[in-house]
């Protein structure tokens, strides 16, 4: 595996155990531009298990915030009860954000996008 890629899930399990201390401060997007990852290095993130896991993560926020007396809500409420609803709903939109971040540096890291240098 490339280091570039080691480096972006460890920052990435970095960003969400730090996002339920309290602190989201990864700007992803800037992250990926400004070391210029390559395209197929973040569609390897989009494609992975960690990538997948952010998006578990922000389902089960998203539930949790609707919240409900079935079964599967009672687990959520186990697992979350401990975060006030404004920071469960801080935290799923800093994770959701992680990934549109992904999504939008794939998009703009296609053949054919790049800039004209001016003269």
């Amino acid at each position: 595996m490339e280091q570039n890629l080691i480096d972006i899930y460890d920052l990435i399990e970095h960003a969400i155990d730090n996002a339920f201390g309290g602190q989201m401060n990864l700007k992803f997007y800037n992250y990926l531009k400004d070391n210029k990852i390559k395209k197929h290095e973040i569609d390897s993130f989009i494609e992975s298990a960690t990538a997948w896991e952010i998006s578990e993560i922000t389902m089960d926020l998203e539930e949790y915030l609707k919240g409900g007396a079935d079964n599967e809500h009672k687990q959520l409420r186990e697992g979350y009860g401990h975060i006030p609803k404004p920071q469960a709903r801080k935290i799923k939109e800093y994770l959701y954000g992680i990934l549109e971040d992904a999504w939008r540096y794939s998009h703009d890291r296609r053949p054919g996008r790049r800039k004209k240098q001016s003269k």
